[in-house]
């Protein structure tokens, strides 16, 4: 009876003091506006609006106008009229992983959407929105991370804790070489997070691209494009929260999201919604201001803890490249992985366009020959594309300029090497072994002796002339 008795203590002691409610003075579109609770309320808490068959609807309050609280939904608000109650939730969001978590699919809200039953909950409460490490107490990018594309691991080398983007237009093969890194990398743990994802793609990827293998070592949070702007953009912050769990356990992590563009569009939903201005292309400030803090968690943690080594992709619209998110994604992260659409339409993949893409890390962390290595087919492949247009045109003469020469000479081999199976994994190793291969010297044909001497070699339809033979003798 005493344990009984103490527990039921210990859940007294739990239900809060107060309960602080409001009341539904207006709807707008997916906009909630909340009287009689505003001063109880700050930008990013939560209330819990009461529909009329008593469902409760989970709001976030996105600003105030007018002594009112604006609020918008995490789902439909099928019920919701005036005056419904709109109950204060305290606290702040938070979700407590487990190492159970690894092989299930989760949702925004980080309840489990694989039909597993319920996810275990840990002991440690991890903040939704959490803040990245201070730029001092952080350690530096550790050693290269082995991501099983040599294109990548060769002339874009990562390391943990970087973060670098993936730069592509519509059907170029982002996804494709996501999957190519589930397969393949040497990280420790992977958190997969699908903002904004089609519906029919969603399985699809978890059950082929990600594989039985993959989804043991993964988490996957998904947001289909049909849910509402707030359930898109917790889905990326609830992607960078499991990862900020499994780093804090001295796991490397592998942080893939798809993608940050869908991000934006449902961070621009909610502040135009709110009223605020746009600012370039219909994308306002807020937007600008919550990439960095999105983008900026992952990365190394302090000592003693793991990294976070984050790879997003950005969707390029209409394949520009200079477009207002991608460039302000550009230069937050750590480098960038082009997707080529004419690499695509030639029919290379994956589509990497060596020349526009760059990892900033990578000279640190090769040894001198690597990067003569990597230097070498950097410059050979630019040669190649300096000349591409008359090459194809057959208006390039051979011996016009040797660089030129050499490089033609080494397209194929080079072609070959960034051409690569999605179901194939190459490592660091190999990858540096099979372009060193490519690039091996030319062998040259000794020259004839003539013309070792300066006179020309005889042509192959030369034909020696042969004196007549002596008339025969009568008899």
């Amino acid at each position: 009876m005493s344990a009984i008795f103490s527990n039921l203590l210990n859940d007294l002691a739990k239900l809060p003091e107060r309960r602080i409610f409001g009341r539904v003075v207006g709807v707008q579109g997916m906009l909630v506006e909340i009287g009689g609770a505003q001063t109880n309320l700050s930008v990013g808490d939560r209330c819990a609006v009461i529909a009329r068959d008593g469902r409760p609807i989970t709001c976030e309050v996105i600003g105030f106008r007018a002594a009112r609280a604006l609020l918008m939904p995490f789902s439909v608000l099928d019920g919701v009229g005036l005056g419904c109650r709109a109950e204060v939730i305290e606290g702040v969001p938070a979700i407590y992983p487990t190492r159970d978590w690894l092989g299930r699919v989760i949702n925004a809200m980080g309840e489990a959407v694989d039909g597993k039953g319920a996810l275990p909950a840990g002991e440690r409460a991890v903040a939704i929105r959490g803040r990245p490490p201070s730029a001092h107490s952080r350690q530096r990018v550790g050693g290269k991370l082995d991501l099983g594309v040599r294109a990548i691991n060769t002339f874009l080398t990562c390391c943990r804790g970087q973060r670098m983007g993936i730069f592509a237009g519509s059907g170029v093969g982002k996804s494709s070489v996501m999957s190519m890194f589930i397969r393949n990398t040497n990280a420790d743990v992977i958190v997969m997070g699908l903002v904004g994802e089609r519906g029919r793609e969603a399985r699809e990827f978890i059950e082929d691209d990600l594989g039985e293998e993959g989804l043991k070592r993964a988490v996957t949070v998904v947001a289909t494009s049909d849910e509402s702007p707030l359930m898109r953009r917790q889905a990326a912050y609830m992607t960078l929260a499991v990862a900020e769990y499994f780093r804090d356990q001295g796991l490397d992590v592998l942080c893939l999201m798809d993608s940050v563009t869908r991000f934006a569009m449902a961070q621009r939903e909610i502040s135009l919604s709110a009223g605020e201005p746009p600012a370039s292309k219909g994308y306002t400030p807020t937007v600008f201001a919550e990439l960095p803090k999105l983008l900026e968690r992952a990365g190394p943690g302090v000592e003693g803890s793991g990294s976070i080594t984050g790879l997003f992709t950005v969707l390029v619209e209409g394949d520009d490249h200079n477009e207002p998110i991608s460039d302000a994604v550009r230069g937050i992260l750590d480098g960038h992985i082009v997707l080529d659409r004419a690499i695509a339409e030639r029919g290379r993949y994956p589509a990497i366009n060596i020349l526009r893409s760059v990892s900033r890390t990578m000279p640190g962390c090769n040894s001198p020959a690597e990067n003569a290595l990597v230097a070498k087919g950097r410059r050979l492949m630019a040669a190649y594309e300096n000349m591409a247009e008359l090459i194809r045109l057959g208006a390039y003469r051979k011996g016009s300029d040797p660089e030129t020469d050499t490089a033609i000479h080494y397209h194929p081999a080079l072609d070959a090497f960034l051409t690569q199976a999605k179901t194939e994994g190459t490592d660091l190793a190999t990858g540096y072994a099979m372009l060193e291969a490519a690039l091996a010297p030319q062998i040259e044909m000794s020259p004839p002796p003539m013309a070792a001497k300066g006179f020309p070699a005889p042509s192959r339809s030369f034909q020696p002339s042969r004196s007549p033979a002596p008339p025969r003798k009568r008899d």
